[in-house]
């Protein structure tokens, strides 16, 4: 590989990608622009007031998405039979490091959940590190379901259990609910018979709701969505600082930096409410240029999974861009109390380097599907010399 095409701005390959490719890839730096101009505002405060720093996260997030830029570039540039060739066991390393983050002493909490594990400095997510290879795993196993024995078919569905249960165990309901629904929609994409899908479905709700019953701080997010204001003060208190602060922005926005939210009234507002800050800002229009934003890149996802000749790579298209997208989709309807309060971040706007990565390799997965579903092998012609002699006529 040419190491020049390590660097975004110096890949001179672009030129020749798929007119999709290309648009999803002016579509994702775009998002990433965005998403660190809102950072740096929301996060200026916190970083301040913890770190003497109003900096602090933001440069942070500054190096994270350097090393993310690197993986990018690699990814829409590595065939993805070998990347493929290699996901499971990146699955398999996620899921054991999904475990070690239950193990006292090892797993870092935040919030009453463990969901980190300490290297060093580096805090490491696995539940968000494994959402791409989930992804990935998911469309070879239902790509190719067909071909596969009962052996292999539920030995790879116990994995895909035990992802669900560690995450689960954490406890992290929100990201279990979009590994689950994503597996679920590409098995839904591959064509599965819809008595296996009912069943699953069925177990799934099931089980959210036996997990809402147990735990305590759940069933009280829950109450507390029907009616934030009910309790303003205490468990409605997050709802109703979001809320207010989307309100605020009215139609144009209160302008950059200038939130009042993000002064300590609305906790963690740099990572799973940083949409209300971006909302109180930009206001009303800007809201709905980013639900623009994410609609074009989904409509070009779902393109790039119709082009797709090869079965897994178009399920790795469709399984992409519900990660990306219904991620988004969920925060947002979080912050604007449409759902329940979750701990999902916004993709490439949350502070947070294991989302980042997370997130940048998700698009340039989508990118080199887009990438290898328009590139034809063009076998060149061998010139050779015209034939003078005579001819043999055959009667």
């Amino acid at each position: 590989m040419n190491l020049r095409q390590l660097i975004p701005i110096f890949d001179s390959s672009v030129a020749t990608w798929a007119i999709e490719a290309r648009l999803l890839r002016w579509l994702t730096m775009i998002w990433l622009f965005c998403g660190l101009i809102v950072l740096f505002s929301a996060s200026y405060p916190v970083a301040d007031e913890r770190h003497s720093d109003g900096m602090y996260y933001f440069k942070r997030q500054i190096i994270w998405v350097l090393v993310s830029l690197i993986i990018f570039n690699i990814i829409v540039n590595l065939p993805l039979r070998k990347i493929l060739g290699v996901s499971h066991w990146f699955l398999l390393l996620f899921l054991g490091l999904i475990f070690v983050t239950l193990i006292p002493g090892l797993g870092k909490k935040a919030f009453d959940a463990a969901r980190w594990i300490a290297v060093g400095p580096i805090p490491i997510q696995p539940s968000e590190l494994i959402k791409p290879f989930l992804v990935l795993q998911s469309a070879r196993l239902f790509g190719q379901w067909e071909r596969l024995s009962w052996g292999v078919r539920l030995s790879w569905l116990g994995v895909f259990c035990l992802v669900l249960l560690g995450i689960l165990a954490q406890p992290n309901l929100s990201t279990t609910a979009l590994c689950g629904m994503t597996i679920w929609l590409i098995a839904l994409a591959a064509g599965i018979p819809s008595k296996y899908l009912g069943g699953t479905a069925l177990g799934g709700v099931l089980l959210a709701l036996l997990s809402i019953s147990i735990k305590e701080y759940q069933r009280r997010r829950v109450m507390s969505f029907l009616n934030p204001w009910a309790d303003a003060t205490g468990d409605g208190y997050q709802l109703v600082q979001s809320l207010l602060a989307v309100g605020s922005g009215k139609t144009w926005g209160v302008g950059f930096g200038l939130s009042q939210q993000k002064l300590f009234y609305l906790p963690i507002q740099d990572t799973d409410f940083i949409f209300a800050i971006f909302a109180e800002e930009f206001g009303f229009v800007g809201s709905m240029l980013l639900l623009l934003l994410l609609a074009v890149f989904a409509t070009l996802g779902l393109i790039v999974a119709f082009k797709a000749k090869n079965t897994i790579h178009r399920l790795v298209a469709i399984g992409i861009t519900v990660v990306l997208i219904g991620q988004s989709l969920l925060h947002i309807g979080v912050a604007t109390g449409a759902l329940p309060t979750t701990g999902l971040p916004l993709p490439m706007f949350s502070y947070g380097g294991n989302s980042m990565i997370a997130s940048l390799i998700a698009a340039a997965l989508l990118i080199r599907v887009a990438r290898e579903s328009s590139e034809a092998e063009v076998v060149p012609l061998r010139t050779t010399q015209p034939d003078n002699r005579p001819k043999r006529r055959i009667f």
